[in-house]
């Protein structure tokens, strides 16, 4: 049998975090984070990362890796993992990959090619033609180079409108080309992915509540710390930053700010739903009402049953 990895994917705010510490104290596992935002230090409350009294519970990996004025590729992401995977198995124990960055979800299990570097100057211009003249005219571009690829991509998703085209003007070849030359985790270990729903309603009130809960922590002073940084592309995409950023510079007040975060960040959800609906691999997990993580993990656990050989009674159950 091949060695079994699970992931555990959804809307933010939904309660991966929670859900995949429970689960991981029922199979012995260890926890990876899927998010692009928590590898990144001192971003913890603007990130929603795992409280600490979590992460105690159930070792948690690549949480705090980077610095805020180091960018963060999907490679080395890849690469990180990849290496986790194996120190995690090695200790006799199952690996669990939590987060709601469907990218990330979808490179681990399908492959990457390798990192192409285009050098500064091609990236620089094509930030510098998404400033003046917006994602949509990069995307157009993007549309007839490597179409393809465009339909995978939303029109406002500048940093991969950008990557797909840095790549060509590095490479000429295109990134759907490329992607199709790819391995990943799929091919050598037993993937099962869930993710976990519940009724919009309800996600969009615990995202306002989160939000809320967000600031009464010390959301502003956080912010205020990292923007004295020079932050890298990748960081200063976090939703929170470009809110308060104009509430400091004085645009807004600061209750305008904070229902800009609650809107961005339930545009946000609707938008990894609409990713991660079109993945078939992918078991759903509608969430009841006042259902608890623990309840979930038990679910996803009686799943995880279903798919094991007759007469299989493996340790982690």
């Amino acid at each position: 049998m091949k060695e079994k990895i699970i992931f555990l994917v959804g809307p933010t705010a939904v309660g991966k975090s929670e859900t995949a510490v429970c689960l991981a104290k029922r199979i012995n596992a260890e926890i990876i984070s899927c998010d692009s935002m928590q590898v990144y230090k001192g971003m913890d409350i603007i990130t929603s990362k795992p409280p600490l009294a979590l992460r105690k519970i159930v070792p948690h990996h690549l949480i705090n890796t980077n610095s805020v004025d180091k960018e963060y590729s999907v490679w080395r992401y890849y690469k990180d993992v990849t290496r986790k995977i194996k120190e995690i198995l090695r200790r006799g124990k199952t690996p669990i990959i939590a987060g709601g960055t469907g990218l990330y979800m979808s490179i681990l299990i399908d492959g990457i090619f390798k990192s192409i570097s285009p050098g500064k100057a091609i990236r620089n211009r094509l930030y510098k033609q998404a400033e003046e003249l917006g994602s949509e005219y990069l995307y157009k571009r993007l549309q007839d180079i490597d179409p393809e690829a465009a339909a995978k991509i939303h029109p406002h998703d500048t940093k991969r409108i950008i990557r797909a085209l840095e790549v060509f003007e590095a490479t000429g070849q295109t990134i759907s080309n490329l992607q199709k030359q790819r391995k990943g985790l799929g091919q050598e270990y037993d993937i099962k992915v869930f993710g976990l729903n519940m009724p919009r309603e309800r996600l969009c009130k615990i995202i306002d509540e989160r939000v809320e809960k967000m600031f009464s922590e010390g959301l502003v002073a956080e912010v205020k710390r990292l923007l004295k940084s020079k932050l890298s592309k990748t960081a200063a995409y976090a939703i929170g930053i470009k809110e308060l950023k104009g509430y400091l510079d004085g645009l807004y007040d600061l209750e305008e700010a904070k229902c800009l975060i609650k809107r961005n960040t339930r545009l946000y959800a609707k938008r990894q739903l609409t990713w991660f609906r079109k993945d078939r691999r992918i078991n759903w997990i509608n969430i009841g009402d006042k259902e608890k993580p623990a309840a979930i993990a038990n679910r996803i656990i009686k799943e995880l049953k279903k798919t094991l050989p007759v007469g299989t009674v493996p340790a982690m159950f």
